[in-house]
């Protein structure tokens, strides 16, 4: 595994956050820090190759971490437990199950999405209130799987056909073990780039954690299902994404916002 970071003024990131956001699939990491103006951006490569690229096009320097960091990390740290409505929490560690609440258990990993990032867990919690009053027979596709989280929590709230697809076979590796650790069967992960996807028949939600750029471009396909859960979305990108929506004939049900990310609950006019 290795680390790429880059020191860059905010001016710098506002005219290269796009691109590297799509260089890294949506994985890059901004970090600011009281006081200071200039803004650490992160990203993980699992190959030399891929972090000498990034110091190539955009500078920056790439730190090589040992074979056996994600351990480390998990070991280090035992991160509160999330608690989606009142219907299950969701931890990093099975010890949160002695709380005696049902529980969806998700390591920290090189994967993106273990709930605590705000994305995710605002992602969940829309899903969360849709279906709370769903009958066991709607479905889900959630593009940009990672560890797979929004499917298997679409399966732990009652969904029965659910399919995960990410453009990374380590996301996809990840996401069918986390499946195995919390016995949820019957997802099916897939390998596969979601500007590629062909959508079979009518789903009832589509969760895309991804990049706005790359949920405008999809949308044409996306607006086929009868409900949009939409993340990964910057604020100062808020009212494009929500004019492409309208325009592509989606209602605007919810936007949640924290801290600088917004995501949208959106559901197909008729």
């Amino acid at each position: 595994m290795y680390l790429w970071r880059k020191l860059a003024e905010p001016r710098w990131l506002r005219a290269h956050e796009n691109i590297l956001q799509a260089r890294s699939r949506g994985r890059l990491v901004i970090i600011s820090r009281p006081g200071r103006r200039r803004l650490q951006l992160e990203i993980a490569c699992t190959s030399r190759n891929d972090s000498r690229k990034l110091i190539e096009e955009f500078g920056g320097c790439t730190e090589k971490w040992p074979r056996n960091w994600l351990k480390r990390f998990a070991d280090a740290l035992e991160l509160k437990p999330l608690k989606i409505g009142k219907r299950f929490l969701i931890s990093n560690t099975a010890r949160a199950h002695s709380l005696h609440v049902p529980l969806l258990v998700i390591p920290a990993s090189v994967a993106f999405g273990t709930g605590e990032h705000a994305t995710t867990a605002m992602s969940l919690r829309l899903l969360e209130r849709l279906t709370c009053n769903w009958k066991d027979d709607w479905s889900l596709a959630d593009l940009g799987t990672g560890t797979g989280i929004l499917a298997l929590a679409a399966k732990r709230f009652g969904a029965e056909h659910v399919t995960g697809i990410d453009i990374d076979p380590k996301a996809i590796s990840i996401a069918k073990a986390n499946a195995r650790l919390n016995k949820i069967d019957k997802v099916d992960f897939r390998l596969g780039d979601v500007r590629k996807w062909n959508p079979t028949g009518l789903r009832d939600v589509v969760a895309a954690n991804l990049y706005s750029e790359l949920l405008i471009e999809i949308l044409p396909k996306l607006k086929r299902s009868n409900w949009l859960i939409l993340s990964g979305v910057l604020r100062r990108e808020e009212d494009k994404l929500l004019c492409v929506l309208q325009r592509n004939n989606m209602a605007i049900v919810n936007v949640k916002r924290r801290g600088k990310w917004i995501a949208v609950l959106a559901n197909r006019r008729d």
